[in-house]
């Protein structure tokens, strides 16, 4: 996928916390390995923020690279992001609507304005 005209592609998504993980998840995002951060830096993915609302995360991040498939690609290739993904997805609940190949489902963008 190409950038977008306004030269940021805009992401968010959402996945089931159970509340028996909270505390553990949020533990691990206090303290994110410096590696994880470094390959989605590399990967062009910046404002990266993860909220909580009771049992249900919501990802917010902005994409600014040339191509969000091969970035991405890159992220899911990463050794230490592979590591980390082990360890954070034992604690998460995907979402039954979630798309094909979707672990966080993606949510269409309803409003933007800047």
């Amino acid at each position: 996928m190409a950038r977008p005209v306004s030269g940021v592609k805009r992401v968010a998504s959402v996945i089931g916390l159970p509340a028996e993980h909270r505390e553990e998840y949020e533990r691990h995002h206090a303290a994110v390995w410096p590696g994880v951060l470094d390959r989605l830096a590399q990967s062009n993915i910046r404002n990266y923020s993860i909220y909580r609302h009771g049992e249900l995360l919501f990802a917010y991040f902005e994409y600014t690279g040339e191509d969000y498939e091969a970035d991405m690609a890159a992220i899911a290739a990463d050794p230490e992001t592979q590591r980390w993904w082990a360890v954070q997805e034992p604690l998460q609940r995907p979402l039954d609507e979630r798309g094909p190949g979707e672990w966080w489902a993606e949510l269409p963008e309803i409003f933007h304005t800047d």
